[in-house]
């Protein structure tokens, strides 16, 4: 089953434990995390359930590219990390 793991700067805004979950795509496992842990949600996704400006999810290590429908495929034993991009210059 997928895992999915937060950076602790969210972790300071929000308690938001790594869990496995089940879902065959980022989206059915981030909405079975949410469904455990609903304050998380609104971190992470935006009014239209697209991935906040400032927020980035890692698939075994490679970027989600889907930030509006999380639709990417995962395999049984995905590692799903969220972060909070860092912006600025």
């Amino acid at each position: 089953m997928p895992r999915i793991s937060f950076t602790s700067s969210l972790q300071r805004h929000v308690p938001c434990p790594p869990e496995t979950v089940g879902g065959a795509t980022v989206r059915e496992a981030l909405e079975q995390y949410f469904a455990r842990h609903p304050q998380v949600r609104g971190y992470v996704l935006d009014e239209q359930g697209a991935l906040r400006h400032h927020v980035v999810v890692f698939v075994d290590g490679g970027q989600l590219r889907d930030r509006s429908g999380q639709q990417e495929p995962l395999g049984e034993a995905a590692d799903i990390y969220v972060m909070q991009a860092l912006s600025g210059g």
